[in-house]
């Protein structure tokens, strides 16, 4: 008897409930399954244990560069394996992915201020039409990133990366120094540091 009259609060519990809810998990990433609507966020597993994401991971250090055969929307192919030479930052995104879309142009600005020094390599793991590629860079103006596509969505496999964005740092001999998976502001003085460090110590 006591409980009933505590029903009619539920409603105002779950007003102040699910919006922290929701601010938590847009913190995240996207699953790697596209969905009708873009996704805000959905937690994956990546490589090995629960993903650490929005955070540098050092965990797969070592570990090689896969290898695969990607394509633009011009048919143009590359072998990611023919960037070795030197250090490459690899993003696995999608047009569906709200987190990957808010990266971008982050992205973007990387390459400008990494030319010469790294590559920035953006992979997108649509399906479909390759022209939606194509539309979304130059609907959002992104002149300094290339239009990679997996067409096999092999890679995200091959990397252990169940989260997108997923962002891999290689070195010139093709072995993994960090990952980060989910979002992350690739313009914060975190960034610009944890490359440096590994540019640094290539040099």
């Amino acid at each position: 008897m006591a409980l009933l009259p505590a029903l009619p609060e539920l409603p105002v519990f779950r007003s102040a409930i699910v919006p922290a809810l929701f601010a938590i998990l847009i913190l995240s990433g996207c699953d790697r399954e596209p969905q009708e609507t873009p996704q805000e966020s959905e937690i994956g597993k990546s490589k090995g244990d629960e993903a650490r994401v929005g955070e540098i991971d050092p965990r797969f250090a070592g570990e090689l560069m896969p290898a695969a055969r990607l394509v633009d929307p011009q048919g143009e192919e590359l072998n990611l394996g023919a960037l070795q030479g030197r250090p490459v930052l690899v993003n696995l995104w999608a047009t569906w992915c709200v987190p990957c879309i808010k990266e971008m142009p982050l992205l973007d600005e990387l390459a400008v201020d990494y030319d010469g020094e790294m590559s920035v390599v953006t992979i997108s793991q649509d399906m479909g039409d390759p022209a939606k590629v194509a539309t979304f860079f130059a609907v959002n103006e992104l002149a300094n990133l290339p239009q990679w596509i997996d067409p096999q969505l092999a890679l995200g496999d091959a990397m252990g990366a169940a989260t997108l964005p997923t962002t891999v740092l290689y070195d010139p001999t093709g072995q993994e120094v960090w990952r980060v998976t989910g979002d992350f502001d690739w313009s914060s003085e975190e960034a610009r540091a944890a490359i440096d460090e590994a540019l640094q110590s290539e040099g």
